[in-house]
C-alpha cells in the first residue's frame, strides 16, 4: 500500500499489523479536511483508493487461507500413512494401497515391510526419509501450517475491521460534502428571499 497518508486524520497514530496500515476513524470531517489540506474529492479519492488497496490484499489472504485449508488435510493424511506403514511393521503383513499418479489416473500397489518412505517437497522435489523422520517432519509442517492459517484469520479479521473503517469513513466525507453543498445552495436562495 504506497499511498500517502494525509497528515492530521485524527485519532490515534497510524499503526499497522504485518504490513496492513490501520484505518483511522474521522470524528470530525470539517477538522480533517482543513488539517489534511484535502477538499472533500480529493479526501473521497484518497479513501477509495485504500479501501482498493484493502480489496487486493484481502483477495490475497483468502487465497492464502484456501491453500492452507487444502494443505491441512493433506499433512493429516500423510501422518496417518506413515503411521499405518509404522504399525504394520514387523507383521508382515503387507498394504494394499491405491495412489494417485496422475491427475485422475491411480495405480494400486502392495506396500511390504519398509522401514522408510518417500515425500513430496513440492518443486517437483521428493525426498527418502525414515518413518521416524517423516512423521517428525511432517508434525513440524502441520504444527507450522496450523500457526500459519491462526495468524492469517487474524489478518483477516483485522482487514476487514480496516475495510469497514475506511467505508465509514468514506460515507462520512460523503455525507459532509453533500450538506456542505447544500448549505451553499441554501445560502444564495436565502439571501435573495431576504432582500425581497
Amino acid at each position: 500500500m504506497s499511498s500517502s497518508s494525509p497528515s492530521g486524520s485524527g485519532g490515534d497514530d497510524l499503526s499497522e499489523r504485518r504490513g496492513i496500515p490501520a484505518a483511522k476513524f474521522i470524528q470530525d470531517v470539517e477538522t480533517y479536511l482543513s488539517q489534511s489540506g484535502f477538499d472533500s474529492n480529493s479526501a473521497l479519492a484518497f479513501h477509495q483508493e485504500r479501501l482498493q488497496q484493502y480489496k487486493v490484499v484481502e483477495m490475497k489472504l483468502l487465497a492464502q487461507q484456501r491453500d492452507l485449508q487444502a494443505k491441512i488435510p493433506d499433512i493429516e493424511k500423510c501422518l496417518e500413512v506413515v503411521a499405518t506403514l509404522e504399525a504394520r511393521k514387523g507383521t508382515g503383513e503387507s498394504l494394499l494401497a491405491d495412489f494417485e499418479v496422475s491427475e485422475g489416473i491411480y495405480s494400486r500397489a502392495c506396500i511390504e515391510d519398509t522401514d522408510s518412505v518417500c515425500l513430496w517437497l513440492g518443486a517437483n522435489v521428493m525426498l527418502e526419509y525414515s518413518c521416524e523422520e517423516a512423521t517428525a517432519l511432517l508434525k513440524n509442517n502441520l504444527e507450522n501450517a496450523k500457526a500459519s492459517l491462526e495468524v492469517l484469520v487474524a489478518d483477516l479479521q483485522f482487514l476487514r475491521d480496516q475495510v469497514t473503517v475506511t467505508q465509514v469513513t468514506i460515507a462520512r466525507i460523503y455525507n459532509y460534502d453533500v450538506h456542505q453543498r447544500r448549505v451553499k445552495q441554501v445560502t444564495p436562495t436565502a439571501i435573495a428571499a431576504a432582500d425581497a
